[in-house]
Formats: C-alpha cells, sequence, structure tokens
C-alpha cells in the first residue's frame, strides 16, 4: 500500500496539475464552471494610469496590453508575475470626465484609450493567459453631455423622461447633504452625486432596454466576461429615500436574469459603498448580482495591521460568513476612491505584508487596486489615487515617455521606492509577498473555495484559522503585531476534520501536530515555537 504521504503528495501534484490546465489553457466562455469567480484573484486597473504607449501622457490600452506579463504571463510554472486570473477595468467607454464615471457613449471606448478593436484584442489576449475580464459599468447616471440628456433637456418626446426632471425644485438634499436638484432650462433635474451626472429614469422601460442592450453588447460583441455595477443603491429612487429601495433590488434582479440569458454564468460585483453587510445581503438574495464588495471586512483588516489585534477582524469575518454566501463575497483593501493602503498604514511594509496575507489567505473573491501590491501611496483628492503606474525610477516611472504624465507621480520618494523593478529585485519586498501569496492561492484550493473556522487563541495579536475542503486542511497562523510571540495556545472545540501531523506550506522549521480531544478538537495547540513579527505560517495537515 502507498505510503499516505505520497498518495498525499500526488493528489496536491494532481489537483495543481487540473488547475494550470483550466487557469492557462484558451477556454470558450461556455467551458468556464460554475461560480468560477472563486477561483480567481481580481486586479483593477485604471487604464489612464497603467502604462502610456504612445508618449501622451495618458495611459491607453496598448500600454496596459504590453503589461500583461506582469500581471499573468501564461506559463503556470514561473512565478516572476504577479498571477492575477481576473482584471477589473475601471470605465473604458467614452466619457466626458478623466474618471470615465459619466458616460457619453456606452458602445465606444474612450478615445483618450484606444478603439474598440484594440479593446477586443485585449479582452481575447487576457484569455489566452487565463485572464476574465470585467469592466465597469456606471449604470446609475450619464454624464449631462450625453446625447441622450441633452434631447431630454431640449424636450424631445422620446427621450422626455429618459432622466427625472421637475418643474419645480423639491428642494431636498442627497444621502450626504449634498444637492440632488439641478437647475436646467427652467426645470430641475435630479443627479444624486452632482450635476454633470444626471440620473437616469429607470421606471421607463425604453431605458432598461437601452441598458440591457448596451450590457449584451459588452458581452457579446466585445468579450468581457461581466461587470462591476457602480452605485447600484441608487438605482431607482423612492422620494427622498434614495438609497436601497426594494424597486433597486427588483430592477438589478431582473437585469442579472438578462444577462445570464444572454451569456450564462457571466460574473457580476456590485458597489453598495459602506453598506452594512445585513443591508448588501439582501441584494445578493434576491439575485441582484453575483457578489458584493464588503467595506466592513475591508476595513476590519486594515484596522487588524494597523493596531496588531486580532477581535475586530475575527468578528468582521463571522459576521461576513453569517450574511454573505461564500462565492458572493468580494474582499478588497483598498479602491479608486479611498485614500491608497500604504498612506493607512503609515508607508510601513510589514503592516501592508499583514494586511495582503489577511486578504489572500481569507475567504471570499479578493480584488487588489493597481499599485497597491508595490506601495504606490495617495491620499484625496481622487486624481490622487488614481496616478500613474510606478514601473522604475526613472523621470517617468517607466509608465510614460512625455514630459509630464496626466497626473503627476507621487513624492520622488515613494517612486524611488515602490516600483516595479526595484521591488522584483528584492525577495524581500512587498511585491514579492502578493506574488507567492498570490500563486499560493491559485494552487491551493482550500485557500480559493475553501471553508473558514477561526480557532481560538490566548493571544490577542494571533489571528489563527483553517481553510478547508474536501483536498486539504490548511493552518494560517498570522502575527499581526511589531514583537515576536511565543506564550499562545490555540483551541478548536469540536471538529471533523482529520488533523494529521502538519507539514509546511508556508514557513519552515519544527512544528507539532494537536492532540486531539474526543470531539476531534484540541486545546493549548502550539504548532510552532516562536511566530516572529509581523509574520505569516501555513501548515497543511
Amino acid at each position: 500500500m502507498m505510503p499516505r504521504a505520497h498518495y498525499t503528495a500526488l493528489v496536491r501534484k494532481a489537483g495543481l496539475l487540473l488547475l494550470c490546465l483550466y487557469m492557462f489553457v484558451p477556454v470558450t466562455r461556455a467551458e468556464l464552471p460554475a461560480q468560477w469567480w472563486q477561483d480567481r484573484v481580481f486586479y483593477e486597473v485604471f487604464i489612464r494610469s497603467f502604462q502610456d504607449s504612445d508618449g501622451d501622457g495618458i495611459g491607453d490600452i496598448q500600454g496596459l496590453h504590453s503589461r500583461l506579463d506582469y500581471l499573468n504571463d501564461g506559463d503556470p510554472s514561473t512565478s516572476d508575475d504577479l498571477g492575477i486570473t481576473g482584471i477589473w477595468l475601471m470605465p473604458p467607454a467614452e466619457a466626458h470626465s478623466y474618471h470615465g464615471y459619466d458616460v457619453t457613449d456606452y458602445r465606444a471606448v474612450e478615445s483618450d484609450f484606444g478603439t474598440l478593436e484594440q479593446m477586443r484584442d485585449f479582452v481575447a489576449a487576457a484569455r489566452e493567459r487565463g485572464i476574465a475580464i470585467i469592466v465597469d459599468l456606471p449604470l446609475n447616471h450619464t454624464s449631462n453631455h450625453h446625447p441622450w440628456f441633452v434631447a431630454s433637456q431640449a424636450g424631445d418626446p422620446y427621450y422626455a423622461d429618459w432622466y427625472i426632471w421637475s418643474d419645480e425644485d423639491p428642494g431636498y438634499p442627497g444621502p450626504w447633504g449634498a444637492p440632488t436638484w439641478h437647475a436646467a432650462g427652467g426645470r430641475f433635474y435630479y443627479g444624486v452625486f452632482w450635476d454633470g451626472m444626471p440620473d437616469l429614469n429607470f421606471r421607463n422601460p425604453a431605458v432598461s432596454a437601452e441598458i440591457n442592450d448596451i450590457a449584451a453588447f459588452w458581452l457579446r460583441d466585445v468579450g468581457v466576461d461581466g461587470f462591476r455595477l457602480d452605485a447600484v443603491k441608487h438605482i431607482i429612487e423612492d422620494g427622498q429615500r434614495q438609497e436601497n429601495t426594494p424597486e433597486s433590488r427588483d430592477w438589478l434582479s431582473a437585469f442579472e436574469a438578462t444577462l445570464e440569458r444572454e451569456k450564462p454564468n457571466n460574473f457580476t460585483v456590485g458597489e453598495i459603498y459602506n453598506g452594512p453587510p445585513f443591508i448588501v445581503a439582501r441584494y445578493l438574495e434576491q439575485g441582484a448580482f453575483d457578489a458584493a464588495f464588503d467595506f466592513n471586512l475591508a476595513d476590519a483588516m486594515i484596522s487588524a495591521a494597523q493596531r496588531g489585534r486580532n477581535r475586530e477582524i475575527r468578528r468582521a469575518h463571522q459576521v461576513a460568513l453569517r450574511e454573505y454566501p461564500q462565492a458572493g463575497l468580494a474582499t478588497f483593501l483598498s479602491n479608486h476612491d479611498q485614500t491608497r493602503l500604504v498612506n493607512r498604514l503609515l508607508h510601513d511594509s510589514e503592516r501592508n505584508k499583514v494586511a495582503a496575507s489577511l486578504l489572500l489567505t481569507g475567504p471570499g473573491i479578493p480584488f487588489l487596486y493597481y499599485g497597491e501590491e508595490i506601495g504606490i501611496a495617495g491620499e484625496k483628492p481622487d486624481e490622487n489615487l488614481r496616478s500613474p503606474m510606478h514601473w522604475d525610477d526613472s523621470d517617468g516611472a517607466g509608465f510614460t515617455s512625455a514630459a509630464a504624465p496626466w497626473q503627476p507621480l507621487q513624492a520622488p520618494d515613494n517612486v524611488a521606492d515602490a516600483n516595479v523593478a526595484r521591488q522584483s529585485a528584492d525577495a524581500a519586498s512587498l511585491l514579492s509577498h502578493y506574488r507567492r501569496l498570490i500563486h499560493l492561492r491559485n494552487a491551493n484550493s482550500a485557500l480559493r473555495r475553501g471553508d473558514f473556522t477561526p480557532l481560538d487563541s490566548s493571544h490577542s495579536s494571533l489571528y489563527s484559522y483553517l481553510r478547508h475542503d474536501e483536498e486539504q486542511t490548511l493552518l494560517v497562523l498570522l502575527n499581526l503585531s511589531e514583537q515576536p510571540i511565543s506564550d499562545y495556545a490555540l483551541a478548536l472545540e469540536q471538529s471533523e476534520l482529520d488533523l494529521s501531523p502538519p507539514s509546511w506550506l508556508w514557513g519552515e522549521g519544527s512544528v507539532a501536530a494537536p492532540l486531539p480531544n474526543d470531539d476531534g478538537g484540541f486545546a493549548d495547540y502550539q504548532p510552532v515555537a516562536s511566530l516572529p513579527p509581523y509574520s505569516l505560517h501555513i501548515l497543511q495537515f
């Protein structure tokens, strides 16, 4: 009979081979398995700031295409790429403002970025490397320069009620106290964000039909795999109730059903900004989209890295897994609307590694914001959160050959340290940590889809949990603090898992096995004698 250790090794190798075949062999959309997004690590890209290919100081599709090897080179035997398997593109459609959320033509690519044909080529090239593409779809509003709004304001009978108009100013402010009713031509129109982005009227069936057709265009004609749905809690207002109305959930559920008919098994992730998990859960329960971002969990992961304590993150994980199905939990640390992660963590590389470890070994579908993996800095205003990527420490940071990029680079000391070239050469860098973690997640099913079981810890700075599925059981140990930990004990009241003698998946040295109790759990378990500051250890049983 084959020894158990040899059998386990063969099973793991076979599983890794199948994963590699799944991730890196081109497949048609119909061949992607159900809930394929659980196996992905997504990377949020602002095309304008990623790579300039023509020297005009503005990032473009060709530039992004040229950097695919950095994101995923398509070769599972290498580990010097980032290893991401999904890309979220911030709005690629033609828009009036630099950010793209005030669309003027949903069926055209922003002219600063390139052409539709270049976008199709990019999507196909990403697919060849096993990368899924989702695009940001701003549904709630358009630009006030959009031809629909221009016609509506002019009184065109067909477009008259594509937006929300009032002969008199209703007078009430928006959810955060800003004006929402804006004067135009002797009337007033509703725009919850600002006067440059009037809200569409989704009580008009013609508006819904047009948006459905636009979404089908991107899925079918451009070939994307789904959408990030922006500002969905504002889709349909009910008077002064301007967020999270039942009508919004109903509309989104119908939209999701339309997308599924158009292209089965596409992926949609919704943004309910700072929404409490129990509110977000209502959308998921109703089938409004496949997954939603958990802002509460993001703050808890950052807090754990800031304060070095486990209580907040443990509670946030419990709430998230109570409210969200795991296939519907989208996790992240920062995005294009928020202070850059490195600023929140005081430019401390080790704390940033702790946050990355929580994101990439925890439950859910992880999303990274471009430059987060090298520690690009940025604080409000928003333009500073979306500044160019740092590829090296040259004058244009490898982003552009232009004398000045569209947005100034961050402080010289940030560029000098936070750039891909420098950190690629340093095995202890933040980028190297991200690369190792993403490749580890890609190779281990328990980290991607496995259940999450927190362990009781006697030390407040030690966060420990099991990730487990039918193939493997992993124990994650994470020292959140700047002090070494040696006086600790772990406990699990009961378990049906096979807790056989562990081996290292991340780490080295001597390890101890737990002594099971009558219910299969354990107490007073100390698998590793000492945990260095900010260190990650992963054991496989």
